[in-house]
């Protein structure tokens, strides 16, 4: 029992004896240090946190910034506080997009009494779809031909000057503005968030958007690349008052909420203000000048040029550049890798399914060095009475003349006086009629009536002058 007995003494005095070691350890903290050692402002004042405090970004929240966008439309109350905002937007409607100068005195004076320029876009929130922005806007060109994402309503805008609408960007609209000016734009938006859902069987949730609109001023040169501010919001799109139902069954969920879950969420707001933001990486819109016309990469090249053969012996270099000067630009990422061999035996569905419907089958044409036929190809030439006695006489009785080849797209008689002027450096208006000669040399009037007839391709043409 006596060595029984033993052990929890031998464990109190081990455990005593360390309380009074770590005491004693202890003791002269607070003597060397004093009352304030264990002051919050003391400990962060060292210089470890004086580092680390200084590779945090500044705080952006008390930065007053030289424009704000606010878009007349209520915010969602279905947002949580620290998640960014989400507005509802009706397709075709119009909405109000206020430009305010917050510029102190002072402040950015190259610009006063100038213009600068703002591009609005519309454009993915999910990154997801931001990867595949290209092959979807061109499906939603296919589904939707001739109609644009995103369009300025001009009549109701104030203080925009040379709006434009790139016909070969339909997500992108740019403007010029004098910031001292009330400048208000409104915008309509026609694309809705279901049409880019992956699955679409009916009550499928929508993608949200952004409207994002980026500023710049001029540079020595007059072109409008110096980028002055950015900022964004998040947004949806229904049909046509959707989203005033939207916003309705919200504020109604929101209602029925208890008053501690309420608290957890963003009030409505009746308007959007955008947030600053990354400018778009986007530099065809960038190099755009106020001048008249669009400047892009699929300005650069026409679209009558027939397309060089890719040989299979290309490098990859050499396929970039083939997809470059043949406006496949946005592809080159994805083909980096690929030489001619590579890009010639893909087929017909790789390329589409790659490159979506629009550009897949145009990339494969190209690749396979298809060119368009003309609907009719005829033969002309222009000599006068003189001529023909002068040269001699071929077996068939036709004086020597030279033929040019005509290709005819329209078979009008307006396409082929205007293609025989501008083959002879004359007016279309110097021509007063066109005949066609047949062999026992009569000649018939040609008129769009007989323009299906291919058999005066084998004829002389003659025509008559003012």
């Amino acid at each position: 029992m006596a060595w029984a007995l033993k052990l929890p003494l031998t464990d109190e005095v081990i455990e005593s004896g360390l309380v009074q070691d770590f005491d004693a350890s202890l003791s002269g903290i607070g003597q060397e240090l004093g009352a304030g050692a264990y002051s919050m402002s003391d400990v962060l004042a060292l210089p470890i946190f004086k580092q680390e405090e200084s590779n945090l970004p500044p705080d952006s929240d008390n930065k007053i910034l030289p424009f704000q966008y606010v878009l007349c439309a209520p915010t969602s109350p279905a947002v949580k506080l620290h998640d960014e905002t989400l507005t509802y937007l009706n397709q075709g409607q119009s909405y109000e997009i206020r430009m305010l100068d917050n510029r102190k005195i002072g402040e950015l004076p190259e610009i006063t009494g100038k213009m600068v320029k703002s591009i609005i876009r519309v454009v993915f929130h999910d990154r997801r779809l931001q990867y595949t922005e290209h092959q979807q806007l061109e499906g939603w060109r296919w589904n939707r031909p001739g109609d644009r994402i995103l369009d300025l309503d001009i009549p109701m805008s104030v203080g925009i000057i040379d709006p434009r609408a790139n016909p070969t960007q339909l997500n992108t609209v740019e403007f010029l503005w004098d910031p001292s000016k009330r400048t208000s734009v409104f915008i309509q938006v026609h694309c809705i968030s279901t049409e880019f859902t992956m699955r679409k069987h009916g009550g499928e949730k929508g993608v949200p958007f952004r409207i994002q609109i980026d500023t710049f001023k001029e540079n020595e040169n007059g072109e409008y690349t110096e980028h002055l501010h950015s900022a964004s919001c998040q947004v949806k799109v229904f049909k046509p008052k959707g989203a005033d139902r939207k916003q309705k069954t919200d504020r109604e969920k929101m209602e029925k909420r208890a008053p501690q879950e309420k608290e957890k969420y963003q009030p409505s707001y009746e308007t959007t203000i955008l947030t600053e933001c990354s400018p778009w990486p986007e530099v065809t819109y960038v190099n755009n000048s106020p001048s008249p016309g669009f400047n892009s990469t699929h300005n650069s090249f026409p679209v009558a040029e027939g397309y060089a053969n890719l040989l299979p012996t290309a490098t990859p270099q050499d396929a970039q550049q083939w997809l470059h000067r043949n406006r496949f630009s946005p592809f080159c990422r994805l083909f980096t890798n690929f030489s001619g061999a590579d890009l010639l035996k893909l087929t017909r569905e790789d390329v589409i399914q790659i490159c979506g419907p629009a550009d897949g089958i145009r990339l494969f044409n190209a690749l396979k060095g298809r060119v368009v036929r003309p609907r009719l190809t005829i033969y002309v030439c222009q000599e006068s009475q003189q001529a023909r006695e002068q040269h001699p006489k071929h077996e068939n009785g036709d004086a020597a003349a030279i033929y040019h080849a005509i290709y005819l797209e329209e078979l009008t008689v307006t396409e082929l006086t205007e293609k025989i002027a501008h083959l002879f450096s004359i007016s279309p208006r110097q021509i007063n009629q066109i005949f066609k000669q047949g062999p026992t040399g009569i000649h018939v009037l040609v008129s769009d009536e007989v323009r299906h007839s291919h058999t005066f391709i084998l004829f002389f043409f003659c025509f008559c002058f003012f």
